[in-house]
């Protein structure tokens, strides 16, 4: 494939993807919105401390749907059709296990979940209904992770994007619609955040009621080789989800500590909008993530090497715009999901903000590099950066400059986790055939 095709594809992935990432993000981005403008300081902090479980659920989607189309592109491009099918029958299989899993959780532990998360009598029981209907909403989540990642990757990334897309707008209506004129309150919320993946599956379900999908269900066997294929190409996702949880909840007993419920929904309002940024870098590696599968499967390593650099081109252009906005509207920004105008949430937000997002090319690099690695069946320095990223260096970090910073140090953490982080990831990128260089 000419260098042009080859920039016009990733552009077509990569855009896509973004657009429907971001509206995926949103999924929680809403919910803090609206909680804010309707419950205040209290319902933002009760939110926050339920959402840590949506990213170990979304994570779990992810590395289903990731690890399964990663290695259903490779078999596509190989012509080994029957293992395609196979490999998209065992990510439906797992992901269903471990949706089983959620959802018991939640119908019979959602409130000790939630006492052993920190949250106080204030918020108890607003933290108590969020967390249980999510959890009990898990089947959908799951599956509709798994469906979007095999359709983009089948060639169909346009109706990817607008099944993901068409969940997030979805959300934001239903969300006003429910608190608002029906005043379901958090229930409400979190009731429009659950319809949400069941409208994206029904956006994707021409693509397979007119039979344009070229993967199929077929029947079961337990290939513990293909399965682990499965968990170690998609790993990587599910760490970098589920340590956004651990992180979060990590962060807010420091914070609950240091700051109480005000410093924990000043930290709602900063942790939520990371991770919007953080689904932009997702997007572009999803977006990256079949064609370089599939270079891969067919030996094209001149447009493997193209699709990486566009990819970090792409990150650098972005990185500066958001950071910029974020430095120079802070105070908007916080003020936005501040609609009490409490003044000790805006003095904990805006530094925090400004903080918190330098992190955002170290993290955008990660995130871009670990994905490559898992297109190209390196999987040992993904799931390192991934390791390293999510629970090995942050959470000794946060623990350590809080100890000696107080909240600026937690704001500091994420970013010192993330450059220290880039820095062993470009070493390793280095050395895997100096891929950068032509």
């Amino acid at each position: 494939m000419k260098q042009a095709s080859c920039l016009k594809e990733f552009l077509r992935y990569s855009s896509l993807n973004v657009l429907g990432m971001i509206g995926l993000s949103c999924y929680i981005l809403a919910d803090t919105f609206f909680v804010a403008k309707g419950l205040g300081a209290n319902g933002l902090a009760a939110l926050n401390l339920a959402i840590p479980i949506y990213s170990f659920i979304h994570g779990s989607g992810l590395m289903f749907g990731m690890g399964g189309a990663t290695r259903y592109s490779i078999s596509q491009s190989q012509n080994r059709m029957e293992e395609a099918n196979r490999t998209f029958t065992s990510a439906i299989f797992l992901a269903l296990s471990f949706a089983a899993v959620f959802f018991l959780l939640g119908a019979f532990f959602s409130e000790s979940i939630i006492r052993m998360l920190g949250a106080d009598e204030e918020v108890f029981q607003m933290s108590k209904t969020y967390l249980q209907v999510i959890l009990l909403f898990s089947p959908m989540f799951l599956l509709n992770n798994v469906l979007l990642c095999f359709v983009r990757n089948d060639g169909a990334p346009q109706l990817s994007m607008m099944a993901m897309l068409g969940g997030s707008f979805s959300n934001i209506v239903l969300d006003y619609v429910f608190m608002f004129p029906l005043g379901m309150g958090i229930f409400g919320a979190v009731l429009a955040t659950g319809l949400a993946p069941v409208i994206s599956m029904i956006i994707l379900s021409p693509f397979f009621f007119q039979r344009k999908n070229h993967f199929h269900l077929v029947k079961l066997d337990f290939s513990g080789q293909r399965i682990s294929r499965i968990f170690s190409s998609g790993l990587p996702s599910l760490i970098t989800e589920m340590s956004s949880g651990i992180v979060m909840i990590v962060f807010n007993i420091i914070i609950m500590n240091l700051q109480g419920n005000a410093g924990v929904a000043a930290y709602g309002i900063i942790a939520n909008l990371s991770l919007v940024v953080l689904s932009i870098y997702t997007g572009i590696a999803q977006g990256i993530q079949p064609l370089i599968s599939s270079y891969y499967g067919s030996g094209n390593l001149g447009n493997i090497r193209a699709v990486l650099r566009y990819a970090l081109i792409s990150l650098l252009i972005l990185s500066g715009a958001i950071y910029l906005t974020v430095f120079f509207q802070a105070p908007q920004i916080a003020g936005i999901f501040n609609s009490e105008g409490n003044p000790l949430l805006q003095s904990i937000a805006v530094p925090g903000l400004k903080l918190y997002f330098t992190a955002c090319l170290f993290a955008g690099f990660n995130i871009i590099i670990s994905v490559y690695f898992t297109s190209t069946e390196h999987a040992l320095p993904a799931h390192l950066i991934s390791v390293l990223r999510g629970f090995l260096i942050i959470i000794p970090m946060a623990l350590f400059l809080s100890s000696v910073g107080g909240i600026t140090g937690v704001w500091c953490a994420f970013p010192a986790t993330e450059l220290i982080t880039a820095v062993i990831g470009g070493i390793l990128l280095s050395g895997k055939k100096k891929i950068l260089i032509e």
